[in-house]
């Protein structure tokens, strides 16, 4: 893809130019490179997914710690992620990304050696720190060396790769936990990480220019991040947890806990822009024309994707038998339809770009229910479910890739970490709540119907057809939502 646009205009306390650095200005590798950051962040999502009925059977873990093994890493990205773009003002773009890098790396090894799921959900949320300080960097570039229709062309790209890491994360977890390299099993599915990992902070040191830290770069907001990590630890342990101890009083005291913290969060962070401070999500940038809605959208539609595969691949896998690989390459269909839809949505007439967003969400609600009635009997689907599949695949990307891009339109150069880092969250919070919230669904419903070994395929369907219905209820719902404010 040609990145061979001009440079943003360098504002006060940006990185360094090429010229200053002693670096060509290469735009293309530098795209290639952040991006390949952010493809192996998300191969390692996917490729969990994928494993996760062999980790349980490995070792006995409950359907509690299996999500906390798939959502920890996503729960550790999402509360640090903002301070790791934070970080990347005060230090570099350049010295964060390789710092980031290299702890994902080295927690990546020590999850493929961990000896129970203790231990690997502590070590997910050490590479989920470590994609904190990695991935803020990529948008925060992108937004400071792109401009006009080759940030747009970029933005594009990222979108595809959330495609690509999706569709190599499926098919190379299903190959490497069915290949049983070794003996290791569902291991290699994080020690791959390790060569991928080295190479990238080779090529780092190499291509990255050596940027100054911000001459008027903003204090951390350490206050705001431990009410932002109670708000989110408040909210996703007792959504996992509640389902395994049939819903105590103590998950719905810790889940209107997390509703009052949000609200002190909330207030603390407004009290610390007015004393001319440095919050953590500053509110100038929520007030951007079309951010709120924005952010709903992205959540919406990453919620849908996240609680949609962690579902689909756990009845898939324990209530149809499928393989790892063959369960991997089920979800093909969605993946590449997405990373089509992500860069070709462009290229629709301008009267049709600004319905896209609801119009993908009732796309993608219509998919969801096809998809639950073609699996509802316990059988594989039949050769209706692929195009259901990409369908839905579609409807995400043309829900997700428009509003993305439309809330950076207008984002000024010198609120772009913000910008990045606050989207980049919400897609990341939209993943936990997918997760913990359709997952607990999902399990609630099976137990219901009776264990997999005595109710068989049909009671994984039938939880499954539980989860499609909601997950469609859901999109649904953002669709009339964005058709209600086009009319208003």
């Amino acid at each position: 893809m040609s990145t061979t646009s001009a440079r943003l205009p360098a504002p006060s306390g940006s990185p360094a130019s090429s010229k200053d650095s002693g670096t060509d200005n290469r735009p293309g590798a530098l795209l290639a490179l952040v991006l390949g950051a952010q493809f192996m962040a998300l191969l390692d999502v996917f490729v969990v997914h994928v494993a996760a009925p062999t980790i349980r059977a490995e070792f006995g873990a409950s359907g509690a710690r299996l999500q906390l093994v798939v959502a920890g890493y996503t729960v550790a990205y999402a509360i640090l992620l903002i301070t790791g773009a934070r970080l990347g003002e005060l230090l570099g773009h350049r010295r964060m990304w390789l710092a980031g890098l290299a702890l994902f790396t080295a927690a990546s090894l020590a999850c493929g050696l961990a000896a129970g799921t203790g231990q690997l959900i502590a070590f997910r949320l050490v590479q989920g720190a470590g994609a904190a300080l990695l991935i803020p960097q990529v948008l925060s570039l992108i937004q400071r060396n792109f401009t006009g229709e080759a940030r747009v062309r970029a933005l594009g790209a990222y979108s595809a790769v959330l495609a690509v890491g999706a569709v190599a994360g499926l098919v190379a977890g299903g190959l490497l936990v069915g290949a049983d390299l070794l003996g290791l099993g569902w291991r290699p599915v994080f020690l791959v990480n390790v060569p991928i990992g080295a190479v990238l902070l080779v090529l780092g040191a190499r291509v990255l220019p050596h940027d100054r830290p911000a001459g008027r770069a903003r204090g951390l907001d350490l206050p705001g991040l431990v009410l932002f990590a109670a708000v989110i630890g408040l909210f996703t342990v007792p959504l996992v947890l509640g389902q395994e101890h049939d819903w105590p009083a103590r998950t719905w005291f810790g889940l209107a806990a997390a509703a009052v913290l949000l609200g002190v969060f909330l207030g603390y962070e407004a009290r610390l822009a007015r004393r001319g401070g440095a919050p953590l999500i500053a509110p100038r940038v929520l007030r951007i024309p079309g951010m709120g809605t924005a952010v709903a959208r992205i959540a919406l539609a990453m919620a849908v994707n996240a609680g949609c595969v962690f579902a689909l691949t756990l009845h898939l896998q324990s209530g149809l038998g499928y393989g790892a690989l063959r369960a991997g390459l089920m979800s093909l269909p969605t993946a590449v339809a997405f990373g089509v839809a992500g860069l070709t949505w462009r290229g629709l007439p301008e009267r049709l770009r600004s319905r896209l967003v609801p119009g993908g969400l009732a796309v993608t609600a219509l998919a969801l229910l096809l998809c639950g009635v073609l699996l509802r009997d316990g059988d594989g689907g039949g050769p209706l479910l692929y195009p259901a599949l990409a369908a839905l695949g579609a409807g995400l990307a043309a829900a997700y890739s428009p509003a993305l891009a439309g809330a950076l339109a207008t984002v000024r150069t010198e609120d772009a970490a913000d910008a990045s880092g606050l989207l980049v969250t919400v897609t990341q919070l939209g993943q936990i709540v997918g997760v913990a919230a359709f997952g607990a669904l999902f399990l609630d419903r099976k137990e219901a119907f009776g264990p997999v070994g005595a109710a068989g395929a049909a009671g994984s369907a039938g939880a499954w057809w539980w989860v499609a219905v909601a997950l469609a209820a859901a999109s649904a719902a953002g669709a009339l939502t964005g058709l209600v404010r086009k009319r208003s």
